[in-house]
């Protein structure tokens, strides 16, 4: 028996809004690849990398450049030098009979007589640089080490004071000093000593970080260059614990690290990772891997802002920037070549990364096929029934 009309009309609207209701977890291959094509990537904002085994072998290089070891070299130790700001104590000896420093009572053996010391009120380096010594007068002491201002003090003395000699130490060191703040114990300036502090030792000595390591970020500035990086990974790699100059601030952050997994995976969620970082194949672990009945292997995508060091130049040069300088990049790996799980291997994710899956078009056509199957056993519902 043929349909009637109005039933054949009723599955007509089913099957259309069937058709318009299709859901899905985010925009398909097709629709991704095609801010790839030339004259579309400045246009819609992104530019879509293939990840293959050059683009994470740049990625790696440009990661490497960011640590601290890379970005402010070797430094020696910071040498005993005064500055303005600087305490000494200076001490003063004159061999009897003194002069200047001292007096022999009368009728004393000068035999006898012991040498005698003056000591000085401690001196404050000025803005120029200078300190005010009693029978010396105006000595400049910036840039000099307490042994050379000693022999300054000495040469000055010479003939005015008999066999003069003078020590002079520091006191209070305030021109070399780091500055360590943010997630410690206790905000402080930690004075710089000839041993040669490291990064730990400031932090160590500011109480250490309050929250845990894992989830601590360090950032290192010095001479207007700053670097960030986890103190997990400082803590794992000697060479990163960089020897500290004079003005470098410290501060750790409280920077806990996530990335964000959406589509055809096992675990659609924001996932949190350590600071020493995780590579896509970890990230692909820990979310579950794809789902065989929706995923499309070949369209594995992580949302990034990039810096333009890591693209192509030429890339880089036409490519659409953020605020901040960041290009918006998609990188797409194929998963159905066998080599890609080993650049899933050496591709490391971000903090803030969005690890994206489509659906494969079979999976979108499979649910179709389901909706107009269900349309049209429900209309043949509706038929028997008008029968």
């Amino acid at each position: 028996m043929p349909i009637p009309p109005r039933l054949s009309a009723a599955l007509l609207l089913l099957l259309a809004t069937g058709c318009s209701t299709i859901g899905g977890s985010g925009p398909s291959a097709k629709a991704i690849g095609r801010a790839a094509r030339p004259g579309t990537a400045a246009d819609r904002g992104i530019s879509v990398v293939p990840l293959d085994e050059a683009t994470a072998r740049r990625a790696a290089a440009f990661a490497r450049a960011q640590r601290f070891a890379d970005v402010f070299g070797v430094v020696a130790p910071t040498s005993t030098v005064i500055g303005v700001g600087d305490v000494l104590d200076i001490a003063i000896w004159e061999a009897p009979p003194a002069v200047l420093f001292g007096a022999t009572p009368p009728g004393a053996n000068i035999g006898s007589a012991i040498a005698q010391s003056a000591g000085i009120p401690q001196q404050v380096v000025g803005e120029d640089g200078t300190i005010t010594i009693p029978f010396v007068g105006s000595v400049a002491v910036r840039g000099s080490t307490p042994q050379a201002v000693a022999r300054t003090i000495v040469a000055r003395l010479a003939g005015r004071a008999h066999s003069p000699q003078a020590i002079v130490r520091l006191a209070q060191n305030d021109s070399r000093a780091v500055t360590v703040m943010g997630e410690v114990g206790a905000t402080r300036r930690m004075p710089l000593t000839p041993r040669g502090e490291r990064l730990l030792d400031a932090l160590a000595a500011s109480g250490g970080s309050r929250q845990p390591v894992a989830k601590t970020t360090v950032q290192l500035t010095r001479a207007g260059r700053t670097a960030a990086m986890p103190l997990d990974a400082i803590v794992r790699d000697p060479t990163q614990n960089v020897m500290l100059q004079a003005g470098d601030v410290i501060t750790a952050i409280f920077q806990p690290y996530s990335f964000i997994a959406l589509g055809a995976v096992g675990q659609n969620a924001e996932v949190p990772f350590e600071g020493g970082g995780i590579s896509l194949a970890q990230a692909l672990g820990r979310i579950g891997g794809l789902r065989d009945d929706r995923a499309d292997v070949r369209s594995v995508f992580v949302f990034r802002l990039e810096h333009p060091e890591v693209l192509d130049p030429e890339m880089a040069r036409t490519a659409r920037r953020t605020a901040e300088g960041l290009v918006p990049v998609v990188y797409r790996l194929d998963l159905g070549q066998g080599a890609s799980f080993f650049t899933a291997q050496d591709f490391g994710i971000r903090d803030r990364d969005v690890l994206y899956v489509s659906n494969a078009p079979i999976a979108d056509l499979q649910k179709f096929l389901n909706i107009v199957s269900s349309a049209a056993f429900s209309v043949t519902g509706i038929n028997n029934a008008v029968q």
